[in-house]
């Protein structure tokens, strides 16, 4: 692959990389269709507290499926059974079991239409502004909608309407081809729990957007009005469609502005991959920024909404991040996974370090071997006897000086090369912080050796 130019080889190589890390994702899947086996390790599980939550989540479903009406009894019954199905094969289970959380927001997102209206709070629209006007000096969102363009709606549409969709996937997917199965398993569990918490917010404490704001004023709202795509009917008009239209009418959490999920997801997949692929960090909160913006631009939500959703994410990502994923351990990938050889990246791509082949400044290697190693020309030199301090050189008495121009021998002289930038230890050390006690001699003009006929130290 290095024999291939920069621009094509920037293209090949991670292409190169995700196949192989495919290829080591499908070989560490379990590919077992028995239910026994599942079972088994039901039996030889150690349960702990933390088990319990799955109590919460049937309770959780039970209620929802309760009061779901669309698609009715007994059709409704076909989702515990395909899910009890898909828990007991290992091949799905590994799937399921930590998407339960993701699998219990979307089924309380969905069912919460069906909602009783005793049991739901009055709807607010004037919090929401209020505070944005306190808080902040001024309605944030009002500011950045007073003036649209067919421009700024496609750049607002691409990371709500469309990214927002797809990069949770995208993000498991890469943790799965290139992270250990831990960082999976942690994606599931903070995306899920984080989004259910919202949904849970938004039943509590329902409250108008920005596009009822401008449609309705600040009259009181009621459950039996339609939702609204608000600036994304723009983006209908311009694709000559109704989807975000019939979406966003048909939305069963109409009154769910604060917090915005749309900014707790962009900030929890923006957290994510900062920590776990640090070189993408740039690009990805440089996506959130944008999607911040888009939800104001676009009437869906106010400045607190944002900040709201972005709290939540962090706090979530912090909560479970384990201890052993915050240093190194990270960066780990999968056991079967090694994407050396030939096909590797090279150094200075892999230490995030600027290749001199791509126009940089720092020496290739075989340029620093040529500055570092002395040629065959080059007179080597044995260090064995070298001075710490320049300009002089001792030798043992049983040691006779080199002639100029000759090199000092002893019977375990180096045959190798010798290298021009050793330098001795004890240089580096101030005279003043070492002594006898320590093991050193003190360094002057020479190294001192003890006279065997007086028993006194001497210098040659």
């Amino acid at each position: 692959m290095s024999s291939l130019p920069f621009p094509l080889s920037a293209v090949v190589q991670p292409f190169s990389d995700v196949v192989h890390a495919l290829i080591a994702g499908v070989a560490r899947l379990d590919k077992s269709f028995n239910p026994l086996v599942t079972l088994q390790r039901l039996r030889a599980h150690r349960f702990t507290l933390w088990d319990t939550i799955y109590i919460f989540h049937i309770a959780n479903a039970t209620m929802w499926l309760t009061l779901m009406t669309d698609p009715g009894y007994p059709t409704k019954l076909a989702i515990p059974v395909l899910y009890t199905i898909a828990l007991l094969i290992p091949f799905t289970s590994q799937f399921f079991v930590p998407a339960t959380p993701v699998f219990s927001w979307i089924l309380s997102w969905y069912s919460s239409r069906f909602m009783p209206s005793e049991w739901r709070p009055s709807i607010s629209v004037s919090l929401l502004p209020t505070l944005e006007s306190v808080l902040y000096g001024a309605n944030i969102s009002d500011i950045l909608t007073r003036f649209t363009h067919p421009i700024l709606d496609l750049l607002a549409w691409f990371p709500y309407g469309v990214v927002h969709f797809t990069c949770p996937f995208v993000v498991a997917a890469f943790l799965w081809l290139f992270r250990t199965k831990s960082t999976l398993h942690l994606w599931a569990r903070t995306f899920g729990y984080m989004n259910l918490v919202g949904v849970f917010i938004q039943l509590v404490l329902p409250c108008s957007a920005p596009w009822y704001e401008l449609i309705y004023g600040l009259t009181p709202a009621n459950y039996a009005m339609k939702g609204s795509p608000g600036g994304l009917a723009r983006i209908d008009t311009l694709f000559h469609s109704n989807t975000y239209t019939t979406g966003f009418t048909n939305s069963p959490l109409v009154f769910g502005a604060f917090p915005s999920l749309h900014a707790g997801n962009a900030t929890l997949e923006a957290l994510f991959l900062s920590h776990f692929f640090p070189q993408v960090t740039k690009f990805i909160w440089a996506y959130a920024a944008v999607l911040y913006w888009a939800t104001m631009y676009l009437t869906h939500h106010y400045l607190i909404d944002v900040v709201g959703g972005a709290c939540l994410a962090t706090a979530f990502f912090y909560f479970f991040l384990p201890d052993e994923l915050r240093g190194p351990a990270a960066l780990a990938p999968p056991p079967n996974l090694h994407l050396g050889g030939p096909g590797a990246r090279n150094k200075y791509d892999l230490y995030d370090l600027e290749d001199p082949a791509r126009g940089g400044m720092m020496l290739s290697a075989r340029e620093f071997d040529t500055v570092s190693e002395p040629s065959s020309d080059d007179e080597e030199v044995d260090i064995t006897y070298r001075s710490p301090v320049p300009g002089t050189t001792s030798f043992p008495s049983t040691i006779q000086a080199p002639p100029p121009g000759k090199k000092a021998t002893t019977g375990n002289a180096s045959r190798g090369k010798g290298h021009r930038h050793t330098a001795s230890i004890a240089s580096l050390i101030r005279g003043e912080e070492r002594g006898p006690e320590d093991g050193w001699s003190p360094v002057a003009g020479s190294f001192p050796f003890t006279s065997t006929a007086t028993g006194r130290a001497r210098v040659d």
